[in-house]
């Protein structure tokens, strides 16, 4: 077993102590980062203090093993203790809304409220291994420019909106170009992150809000009684014409469902 050893995240913040309430914590998905919740963080920040860290593997925080709920949550925990926060509200979304979850449901105390975005507290069948397999081909010693990168990866991946999401972890450093995120780990990792951990004996006491894009299949009748018996508490809310990616698809309604659950 290995040893849980938790780095010290990169984080953003934005805004200040805002109205005395709870700071708001931003969690990222899988292959993400804390900018892509730039344009919300902001809007946020307007009333509340923000936290956005990049998850372990992820960004610029340390690439380090293991990629599990349990290593994150814990991850998530020593950075409140870091930032001198006893409690915060959480939104993550698809992997960070799952560690967000797994800290809910073993330190309900340091969560104020919840709010997940397109997750559900279940294993999931998604797989990623075309996503995984078309950045490991990617000769990065052969890359030009991020054009290029993104023609490369079109042979493989023919969702434009994916490879821009993709590329966005892809950086010149020198005269050569590196992934921000740790392949080899997350490849490792695939189960643990596309599971969930064992929820036996453990629940959610607080308000919790699940927000999801009505055109995804992340969240469907058949996730309903793993959120309602882990969250008594939950709340959910579909948004029309989005999908996974619910708060970059419908950034202004999913802006004004989450303000609202959280104010």
């Amino acid at each position: 077993m290995l040893e849980m050893i938790s780095p010290e995240l990169f984080l953003r913040e934005y805004g200040d102590v805002g109205d005395g309430r709870p700071p708001v914590v931003l969690l990222h998905g899988l292959f993400g980062s804390s900018t892509n919740w730039h344009r919300i963080a902001r809007r946020l920040s307007e009333s509340r203090r923000v936290l956005a860290p990049d998850l372990r593997n992820h960004g610029r925080s340390p690439s380090i093993p293991p990629m599990t709920y349990p290593a994150m949550a814990e991850d998530l925990a020593n950075l409140l203790d870091q930032q001198g926060v006893d409690q915060a509200a959480l939104v993550g979304h698809s992997m960070g809304g799952k560690a967000a979850m797994w800290l809910a449901l073993t330190r309900p105390e340091r969560v104020q409220a919840l709010v997940v975005a397109d997750m559900a507290p279940v294993s999931y069948a998604h797989g990623f291994d075309g996503v995984l397999a078309a950045l490991g081909a990617l000769d990065l010693r052969a890359i030009a420019d991020r054009r290029d990168a993104d023609a490369r990866l079109a042979q493989r991946l023919d969702t434009p909106s994916l490879r821009a999401y993709l590329l966005q972890n892809l950086i010149k450093e020198g005269d050569g170009w590196r992934w921000r995120i740790d392949l080899p780990i997350l490849r490792n990792s695939m189960d643990d992150i596309l599971g969930f951990p064992d929820t036996v004996g453990r629940q959610y006491p607080g308000p919790a809000f699940f927000i999801y894009g009505n055109d995804s299949d992340y969240v469907t009748g058949k996730q309903l009684p793993a959120i309602r018996t882990l969250f008594p508490l939950a709340r959910l809310r579909g948004v029309p014409n989005a999908g996974h990616w619910v708060y970059a698809d419908q950034p202004d309604a999913f802006f004004n469902a989450v303000s609202g659950f959280l104010s």
